[in-house]
């Protein structure tokens, strides 16, 4: 994950990619990132069937307060019952 300052409080997150994510269906997973800051939640697509996703997403959130870090949530996406949590992390932006 790279992050650069856009000025006027946004910052741009640009996902890359997961490398050898723990299945969470039989074989496989289909992951997504999610990027909550405060209220702000902002998500990538899910991509299907692999424990290593390229999403390549630019995510764009608003920063107001330095002191509020962002979190990164990895999720496994699920049709018919709840997604399954993968992992997380935090960042602190200062």
């Amino acid at each position: 994950i790279s992050m650069d300052g856009l000025g006027l409080g946004l910052l741009k997150i640009r996902v890359q990619r997961g490398i050898d994510l723990v299945p969470r269906d039989k074989i496989s997973s289909d992951p997504y990132v999610t990027i909550q800051y405060g209220s702000q939640k902002v998500k990538t697509r899910a991509v299907k069937d692999t424990c290593n996703p390229v999403w390549d997403e630019e995510l764009t959130i608003c920063i107001e307060d330095p002191d509020v870090p962002i979190v990164l949530s990895v999720h496994d996406r699920d049709t018919f019952t709840g997604d399954d949590f993968m992992g997380d992390a935090e960042i602190d932006i200062k």
